[in-house]
């Protein structure tokens, strides 16, 4: 785990972060992911206050979901190139550890829609408990990106925008 006042990337960390075609693939599919996320939770929403469009709002999960297990194996295989393991890095451990809530309410929305295993609203109710995680998840990435930014030596400020791996584990 990070300590207090330690660097979020050591030199060779960030010349690796800053090198990867990794941290450019999750630079793109964080917001695409957001975009996906936002679409659902209105169709969600739709769906739970007028009680029409429950197949797009199924679907749409599924979406969300899959948008999540991308940026996760990538972000993985980010994480093993900048920090030499495919998760739980110091530097993001936490953020990894709280991404493995996000992905198993994904994935037991995924098992329940598909396994009959919960009425419709019971459904988007788990939809809605995964979506939480996902934003809390989408902060911890965010606050990185801050804590990359504020830390990056000054003539490199610019580059550490794309710095932090991925939102949303959200990753």
């Amino acid at each position: 785990m990070q300590q207090a006042g330690k660097a979020l990337y050591t030199e060779q960390e960030r010349q690796r972060r800053d090198s990867t075609v990794w941290t450019l693939v999750q630079g793109v599919l964080a917001p695409v992911q957001f975009v996906v996320f936002l679409v659902s939770l209105g169709l969600i929403l739709r769906y739970l206050s007028t009680g029409h469009g429950l197949e797009a709002a199924q679907i749409s999960v599924i979406i969300k979901t899959l948008t999540l297990y991308a940026i996760m194996i990538t972000g993985a295989i980010w994480e093993k190139v900048v920090f030499g393991r495919y998760l739980f890095a110091p530097a993001f451990f936490w953020e990894d550890v709280f991404s493995m809530l996000v992905l198993a309410l994904h994935t037991a929305y995924l098992a329940a829609y598909w396994g009959g295993l919960l009425a419709p609203g019971a459904l988007m109710m788990l939809a809605l408990a995964a979506y939480v995680t996902y934003i809390i998840n989408a902060g911890q990435f965010l606050w990185k990106l801050r804590q990359a930014r504020l830390g990056a030596p000054p003539r490199k400020a610019a580059n550490a925008i794309a710095s932090s791996h991925a939102v949303g584990a959200s990753q």
